[in-house]
């Protein structure tokens, strides 16, 4: 019988979160072979799917940009392609993308506690392979890549013209002259109205409700000035810190303050707008600041957009497509040629995966979040979620940091387990407290998260530096363990680098 390659960790995910996990392990534990599991052909996840007009960041790059490899352009926020060529040059230097599998579509993770181990079962092409592991971390993200949502169109099989979800973005689709409407109003249909513009004969954004808008520079002043004077890292390690108190005392005086940073938010937009455009029914939504995430839009081009006439914005609901637009609740109708439904995602929490512990089910509905990255239960294994009111990669970082303090406790030790025990009952709550329409779509099957540490998911950075990086590893919840029987010596495997699994059977 064949013999099943084993890892001492696999990374489930080679995008921002699995390739930043990666050079952490390499970092405090070099000698542990890893390897990474992706889905897709090419490393990347989120901006290597992506392909639509001016795809690009939300957040500024000095804290999308990983900590330990400094983003060292000028633009604040920076377009995907340059994004991809920055996770690609980062996999290159630190002999990452060396240890990818691609084409190996995870779908079951089995925890033996006897072995220590997780089998982990993955499609390749036609085949069922499988590996073991001591330790599985998933960095898969938490929305579904093979489609996006899309709601119920009353007429939408009348509309004679093209109708595109961005996130199948057609290859080399050509929309010059033609008439664009953009159904949407969060991240991805602000970027997509100014970019269109440039060749489309216009462009409409079609919202049911208005979404916080703000501008950002193209360049950040001060990092500017800073690299005239300090080292590139510690420049960029200073912009860093600026932007993070930023982004937290923006999103702490929205929760506290939510009127005023109400008028803020749209004063700010109001002075960017034509005189006379209603601001009230097309930039003054109906919730607060920073409960659903804001939308930043580099040195205000949606507003001049709008402000040349190359774009406008339609506040209604669709009363049904038809042959030649839409037709709208309040009479209104919109002409196109092109329909775009950026309606957002599809949640789908470490990619879809069957997880189970010593033969049964992980109930994930049922399950706690441990610090925002484990769950209760659930032994050596542990997960990536960023923030929703600041970069993601500030939370990545954190997790892949705290997993080689983890290992190396137990390493310390003498063990071989780590589990988050929850000991009795405690009050929960979602896990994601956002009112965004995929997040509270998705909330009955998410795990949850208590109301007091360690079992909370934190929005705060600096919190969770000091959590991650300074707190107590064996804080009395996680319990370190050894298995019931010696485990077999891992398989040579050049730290990740075998170039196929084992094939343990053929797919039906």
């Amino acid at each position: 019988m064949p013999t099943v390659e084993h890892l001492d960790v696999l990374i489930i995910g080679a995008g921002l979160s699995g390739i930043g996990a990666a050079h952490h392990l390499k970092e405090t534990h070099p000698g542990r072979s890893v390897a990474l599991l992706d889905m897709r052909d090419d490393l990347g996840g989120t901006w290597n799917l992506f392909r639509y007009p001016g795809i690009r960041s939300d957040s500024d790059m000095h804290t999308l940009g990983f900590g330990f490899r400094p983003w060292d352009e000028a633009r604040t926020l920076a377009d995907g392609p340059s994004i991809l060529q920055y996770l690609r040059d980062t996999a290159a230097e630190d002999g990452t993308v060396e240890k990818i599998r691609f084409g190996h579509k995870v779908i079951s993770a089995a925890w033996s506690s006897e072995d220590a181990t997780w089998t982990v079962t993955c499609e390749v092409g036609g085949d069922t392979v499988e590996l073991t592991c001591n330790f599985l971390l998933n960095c898969s993200g938490y929305y579904r890549y093979d489609e996006g949502f899309t709601p119920h169109f009353e007429g939408r099989e009348d509309f004679k013209g093209e109708i595109i979800h961005p996130q199948h973005w057609p290859e080399d689709f050509d929309y010059t002259g033609k008439r664009v409407v953009v159904i949407g109003s969060g991240a991805t249909a602000i970027t997509l109205v100014p970019a269109m513009v440039e060749k489309a004969e216009h462009v409409t954004m079609l919202q049911r409700s208005p979404t916080y808008v703000t501008s950002l520079p193209y360049e950040d002043p001060v990092a500017l000035k800073l690299r005239k004077v300090l080292p590139k890292k510690a420049a960029f390690g200073a912009v860093r810190w600026k932007n993070v108190m930023v982004q937290l005392a923006v999103y702490q005086l929205s929760q506290r303050r939510p009127a005023q940073m109400k008028k803020f938010f749209i004063a700010n937009a109001a002075k960017q707008l034509p005189k006379g455009f209603d601001v009230k029914k097309h930039f003054t939504p109906k919730y607060n600041p920073w409960d659903q995430r804001l939308c930043v839009v580099p040195h205000g081009d949606l507003f001049k957009a709008i402000k040349r006439g190359d774009a406008t914005i339609a506040t209604d609901r669709i009363k049904t497509f038809t042959e030649t637009g839409l037709e709208l609740e309040s009479g209104d109708t919109l002409d196109a040629d092109v329909i775009i439904t950026a309606t957002g995602l599809n949640l789908l929490l470490f990619g879809g995966i069957e997880f189970s512990v010593d033969g049964t089910p992980v109930d994930m509905p049922d399950a706690v979040a441990y610090k925002g990255l484990m769950l209760s239960g659930v032994p050596n294994f542990a997960f990536a979620i960023g923030y929703t009111n600041a970069s993601w990669t500030l939370k990545a970082d954190l997790v892949g940091g705290y997993i080689g303090r983890l290992l190396s406790h137990m390493d310390k030790r003498g063990t071989k387990i780590a589990t988050p025990q929850l000991d009795g009952d405690i009050e929960t709550q979602p896990l994601l407290d956002f009112s965004a329409g995929y997040v509270q779509r998705s909330l009955g099957v998410l795990p949850k998260q208590g109301k007091k540490a360690p079992w909370t998911l934190k929005m705060n950075y600096p919190l969770d530096l000091a959590a991650f990086k300074f707190g107590k590893v064996d804080d009395g919840t996680m319990r370190f363990t050894k298995p019931a029987k010696k485990m077999a010596p891992a398989s040579p495997s050049s730290n990740g680098k075998a170039p196929t699994a084992t094939k343990t059977s053929k797919a039906a």
